[in-house]
């Protein structure tokens, strides 16, 4: 394929994909306020934009494509589940490596070189800035340790599906760090939550019951003691 269009083709997939959760983001905000009609059509276009989504991506991974499952013997099903994980892991991989850590270290500069400017004109406007800017870099920085999380679970996935063992977890967690339900946040005390006031060093029991998590603002209580993905022997 044409080194053009096949990057036009991942910038349609990442445009497509993007306007998917948008809507649907969009669909809860109309819910919410009542407003079920529009609602219903948020959610409606987000599915059409998922089948725009899946039509380019299927150009790009035509090793992919399954017409006829049935025809499909266990090597090849085998391999097609493989190259799966492996664009996964490597998709998560790429973004803890490389991607959240530059948008943070961004950040932090945005926040150093806007908030400069600012404060020579309109105090407030700055302070602001610079706190979006911060939360921001802070969050970026949370989702280091997801994109990982989601990376290693990936990772023993694919030796699972090579006949290596079963996916699991470890029988004891890990020290101190709790990971949310919802978004896989994973609450370090080395590091604590210091935009919401949580300073490093603070246990997670120690955390006020009204602390949300700062990525999905969900509340205390759908965390969990963290425990790492694991292959284990098949029973």
């Amino acid at each position: 394929m044409n080194l053009t269009t096949n990057a036009n083709l991942e910038a349609a997939f990442g445009g497509e994909s993007m306007a998917n959760r948008k809507y649907l983001f969009f669909a809860d905000v109309a819910k919410k306020l009542g407003n079920n009609e529009l609602a219903k059509l948020f959610r409606d276009t987000a599915a059409q934009e998922t089948e725009h989504a899946f039509a380019h991506f299927r150009l790009l991974h035509p090793e992919l494509l399954i017409e006829d499952p049935a025809a499909l013997n266990a090597a090849d099903k085998q391999k097609m589940l493989t190259r799966c994980l492996q664009l996964a892991i490597e998709g998560e991989t790429y973004e803890y490596t490389t991607m959240y850590p530059e948008f943070a270290t961004q950040a932090r500069q945005d926040r150093d070189s806007t908030a400069e400017a600012e404060f020579n004109e309109q105090i407030e406007e700055s302070q602001q800035h610079a706190n979006l800017f911060r939360r921001a870099a802070s969050n970026f920085g949370f989702l280091v340790p997801i994109e990982q999380h989601h990376a290693e679970r990936y990772g023993v996935a694919l030796k699972a599906l090579e006949g290596k063992g079963v996916v699991s977890e470890a029988d004891q967690p890990v020290t101190g760090k709790w990971i949310c339900k919802v978004c896989s946040m994973i609450y370090d005390p080395a590091i604590g939550d210091p935009e919401s006031g949580i300073s490093a060093g603070t246990a997670f029991e120690a955390i006020p019951e009204d602390w949300v998590c700062p990525i999905c603002g969900t509340r205390k209580a759908n965390f969990v003691p963290y425990r790492e993905a694991e292959l284990k022997e098949a029973a």
